[in-house]
């Protein structure tokens, strides 16, 4: 009986054994694979690069009330050129180095984005993208500008999230996170405005012998053929018989197929508030405002009769709204009733439609034919004109009073050689801009124009270029070289008032 009692004592603590073992098993094979009762939820580990803002939404979607089964890094990182996203990477940030309005630098050279942001010891500042409005000047990096490409002259901030599970247990926690919108080409509306055009003259005997209106527009059709619209003031009606002479004071009439040039820098917008477009009688100036029409380009400023040409234009890309406005002061030219001819300014007009657009919230641009300076006419440099003093009447205060009544940007398109441009309340300033396109290539100041190149987002100018331009005897304008452009950009900078 003892030894019956002594064998079921054995078996018991053998089995007991057995189960003690099997559990050990059993919880330490759980323990080194933190399974079961020895789970451990996925750690979320981050980078020390990470702003507090960042971590703590990051935080509050894989952290509260979550249990992750993995792992997760999340790491930051920049670039200068912004490469295509992985799965696991979301942008969090564009950032772009900006300086005072008139400042003449115009680049910026690094070799990491990390000499830049976050903590940039540098003569200029780095801000986010959003910041960015048309009082500041948006530097390019390493030559390359962010508006015209949006994949570089920037820095891009850059999130991942590392897991073994990223697909089925992080993505569709973070999916939601850093949807930040940001400027891009289909969003931005660019507007580029030109000086002065008039085919005519000296322009017309070359076109006889070259024989092709593209010939004119090489030195800009690729720059100028980018932009969503392209503008130009032009002086010239469309004239079968146009003068070949040129003598001063001819009629200032364009050779019909000058209509190939336009084409070719992809004008889409021709403003008609000069003073010479009925130089060549009623009938060429109507006719001229049906070509431009039949080639898909709208009119401002001008028109058939004074109804017409009183007609604001307002351009709907990208988002934005712009109103475009022109008129026409004490240059001659003026629209009388039923005939063709320039928008004449009235005050109280002008006025109620920079009011109305205003009220649409639209962005507004007023282009001025004003008096003209003629200091130009000169064989040597001349920076007189450079001044809007030296312009007749009082420029400056008029085209102020414009931004006063709630202009963004007041352009005057009269001046046959570029003038000053300022920052005045909230709006900007452009006095001149000088000729696009013209025969007169014997005064240095008459061969130079400004392009304005506005980019516009979300209702606002983001940025104004502007790029100086030059042409001589063969009336082919080409963009001024940097240091050049740079030089004469800084001279006409000390003239502002």
């Amino acid at each position: 009986m003892k030894r019956r009692r002594e064998s079921v004592l054995k078996i018991a603590v053998i089995i007991g054994c057995l189960l003690l073992a099997g559990a050990g098993v059993f919880f330490g094979a759980q323990f080194v694979t933190k399974t079961g009762v020895f789970r451990v939820p996925g750690v979320v580990y981050y980078d020390d690069n990470l702003t507090e803002e960042e971590r703590a939404a990051i935080a509050g979607v894989l952290e509260d009330d979550v249990v992750l089964d993995k792992d997760v890094i999340v790491k930051v990182r920049h670039e200068l050129i912004l490469p295509a996203l992985a799965e696991n990477e979301r942008l969090v940030g564009v950032y772009v180095p900006v300086t005072g309005f008139y400042n003449d630098e115009t680049d910026v050279v690094v070799s990491r984005a990390d000499e830049l942001w976050p903590n940039c010891d540098c003569g200029w500042r780095m801000i986010d993208v959003s910041e960015l409005d048309h009082t500041q000047k948006l530097l390019s990096i390493n030559g390359r500008y962010y508006l015209d490409d949006y994949a570089g002259g920037a820095v891009f901030r850059i999130i991942s999230f590392e897991s073994e599970k990223y697909a089925e247990e992080i993505s569709p926690l973070v999916g939601g996170l850093f949807q930040s919108e940001y400027p891009r080409a289909e969003t931005v509306t660019t507007l580029a405005q030109t000086g002065v055009t008039a085919f005519s003259r000296l322009m017309n005997a070359k076109m006889d012998v070259v024989d092709s209106g593209e010939y004119f527009a090489a030195g800009l059709s690729d720059f100028l053929s980018k932009y969503d619209f392209v503008h130009t003031s032009s002086e010239a009606s469309f004239y079968e018989a146009a003068s070949r002479s040129g003598a001063t004071g001819t009629p200032i009439c364009s050779d019909p197929r000058f209509i190939d040039t336009l084409k070719a820098i992809k004008l889409n917008i021709v403003e008609l508030t000069g003073n010479h477009n009925a130089d060549c009688g009623y009938k060429a100036a109507a006719e001229t405002v049906d070509i431009y029409r039949e080639n898909g380009i709208r009119i401002v400023g001008g028109g058939k009769n004074a109804d017409e040409a009183a007609v604001p234009l307002v351009l709907d890309d990208g988002g934005s709204e712009v109103t475009l406005l022109a008129y026409n002061l004490s240059t001659g030219g003026a629209t009388l009733g039923n005939y063709p001819g320039a928008n004449q300014y009235y005050e109280e007009v002008a006025a109620a439609q920079i009011r109305e657009a205003k009220a649409r919230g639209n962005l507004v641009i007023v282009d001025m034919q004003y008096y003209e300076c003629s200091a130009y006419v000169s064989d040597i440099e001349d920076a007189t004109c450079d001044s809007p003093a030296a312009t007749p009447g009082d420029e400056v205060g008029f085209f102020r009073h414009l931004v006063d009544l709630g202009a963004d940007v007041v352009v005057g398109t009269s001046a046959h050689q570029p003038q000053t441009y300022e920052l005045y309340g909230g709006g900007a300033i452009y006095y001149g801009l000088g000729n696009l396109f013209f025969d007169q290539y014997r005064w240095p100041g008459t061969t130079r124009s400004l392009i304005l190149v506005h980019h516009i987002y979300n209702g606002k100018i983001l940025q104004t270029e502007v790029r100086p331009t030059q042409y001589d005897g063969d009336f082919v304008p080409e963009l001024l070289d940097a240091e050049s452009s740079e030089a004469f950009l800084n001279r006409l900078k000390g003239s502002r008032p």
